[in-house]
């Protein structure tokens, strides 16, 4: 399996037979690297939850390689009126096997929706994502977040061992939360730190997980954005 970031929540995974872009939010801030370069060759992309800084370019990555959306039933159906033609809904509970991967959908404590014209959408339920692949170790994409006690039930029924874990604070987990979410609920060997610094509101700082999840087993892996790494 490889792994790119891409910045915020923004991820590309390389598979044996797929290419999955997970809340592809190509145009925050952090990221000034080339936007169709991230996202080509996509197979499938899949999106944790309706706001805009992770559906981000969906849209213009399904038009262009008539990738499937994996995203929940009101998402999928809010961004086929935008013209996304190819899509497969899911519910949190729910695993959906597409060959290369499967991809199960789990509880996360946020929220999901977009404001049109002044007018709040509500766009499904926030989920976190499970990627299940032959010979890869599962991969969990927590999406945005709060600590919640059921996540030792995610951990015991799919076991992830890669974790992608929001510390950005004021909409998610911080530093402390996050950590004790990792250490307390999960067995990750890789933990991959998102959802921070992209702007300044986000003031969850990557060194202060790091120092949180010290003592440990459990690797912090902090990619440089852009860059491929082979997990």
């Amino acid at each position: 399996m490889k792994l790119t970031w891409f910045g915020h929540s923004a991820f590309r995974l390389d598979l044996d037979g797929a290419v999955i872009m997970i809340d592809p939010f190509l145009d925050n801030p952090t990221f000034t690297g080339d936007a169709a370069g991230a996202w080509h060759g996509t197979t499938h992309v899949v999106l944790t939850h309706g706001h805009d800084d992770h559906t981000g370019s969906t849209v213009e990555i399904c038009r262009a390689t008539d990738a499937t959306l994996v995203a929940s039933f009101e998402l999928c159906h809010f961004l086929e009126a935008q013209g996304v033609t190819n899509y497969s809904p899911m519910n949190s509970g729910g695993q959906v096997d597409f060959g290369a991967f499967s991809v199960a959908f789990v509880p996360a404590w946020h929220s999901s929706g977009t404001v049109i014209d002044g007018r709040p959408i509500y766009l499904g339920n926030p989920n976190g994502v499970i990627i299940e692949a032959p010979g890869e170790k599962t991969l969990l994409h927590m999406g945005d977040t709060d600590i919640f006690s059921d996540m030792a039930l995610i951990n015991e029924i799919y076991a992830p061992k890669i974790g992608i874990v929001p510390i950005g604070d004021r909409f998610t987990m911080g530093p402390r939360l996050a950590a004790m979410a990792c250490k307390r609920f999960y067995n990750f060997e890789t933990v991959v730190p998102c959802h921070y610094e992209t702007f300044p509101a986000l003031h969850g700082r990557v060194d202060d997980f790091a120092a949180q999840m010290a003592g440990g087993d459990t690797q912090v892996l902090v990619p440089k954005r852009g860059t491929v790494t082979t997990l």
